[in-house]
């Protein structure tokens, strides 16, 4: 299940990528797959061991192409261990909301980053996740837990002081949204509820099938209810400050 659009965040065979806190791998298999050259880091080390067993499983299934690459390695998101302008793409998917000094993440980001690279960035989405909040303190009130609510303006602002240009922005997983308020409602350990075990079903058969009917909900659902905010940012060639863009669907 993917997170970012990659047909707004187009990715070249031979593209170096960062995913930067990958937690399970998805986006860097993605990348992995469209011949890129991908770097999955994250701060947990069995979730990088197990992203390196899938890198090694597509390497022998002849999943990627020719050329690509896949390294999977532990790191901290607050001190890269890579030079100035290592990479064409940087992807960070719903982790800026776990870490207190987010603007130190960007500024790590904008850094590794090769003017006229592009930046991915994902958070939850403000409404949906006010709602998680308000009915469940355990949903955020724990180790590595969600310690603050995006609303999108604040966060472009954010991406605009730490030297980007916005390009675009849209909402993803509309589906998802009333899965989690029904897990807050229940208890966020609850999984055997049975709401929570038929919304899993659903969301499990929409993620395998892709059926047209859920497709069409979810595009419809997305401006009004989508779980993330998803924003796409480019490092401009020139260090000279940038005057603020309307960008569309922020909130």
């Amino acid at each position: 299940m993917l997170t970012v659009d990659f047909s707004r965040f187009p990715l070249a065979p031979g593209d170096r990528v960062l995913d930067l806190g990958c937690g399970a791998g998805r986006h860097a298999f993605e990348c992995y797959r469209r011949g890129a050259q991908v770097v999955a880091l994250d701060r947990n080390g069995d979730e990088i061991r197990e992203v390196a067993r899938w890198f090694a499983a597509m390497e022998e299934a002849g999943e990627a192409p020719a050329g690509a690459t896949a390294t999977a390695m532990e790191g901290d998101a607050l001190s890269l261990p890579f030079p100035d302008d290592s990479f064409d793409r940087v992807i960070i998917s719903e982790v800026m909301e776990h870490i207190p000094d987010d603007k130190g993440v960007l500024a790590e980001m904008v850094r590794v980053l090769r003017p006229g690279g592009l930046i991915a960035i994902t958070v939850p989405r403000y409404l949906p996740e006010k709602i998680c909040w308000a009915l469940s303190d355990a949903y955020h009130e724990v180790e590595g837990g969600h310690i603050r609510i995006y609303r999108g303006d604040e966060l472009l602002g954010k991406i605009r002081e730490a030297g980007l240009r916005p390009y675009g922005t849209h909402h993803a997983h509309g589906l998802h949204s009333p899965y989690w308020w029904i897990k807050c409602a229940v208890g966020v350990d609850n999984d055997q509820a049975l709401p929570v075990k038929l919304y899993h079903q659903l969301l499990v058969w929409d993620i395998m099938k892709k059926p047209l009917a859920t497709r069409v909900a979810e595009q419809a659902l997305n401006p009004l209810i989508g779980k993330s905010f998803v924003a796409y940012a480019a490092k401009p060639h020139t260090a000279k400050p940038l005057a603020p863009e309307a960008e569309a669907e922020a909130e």
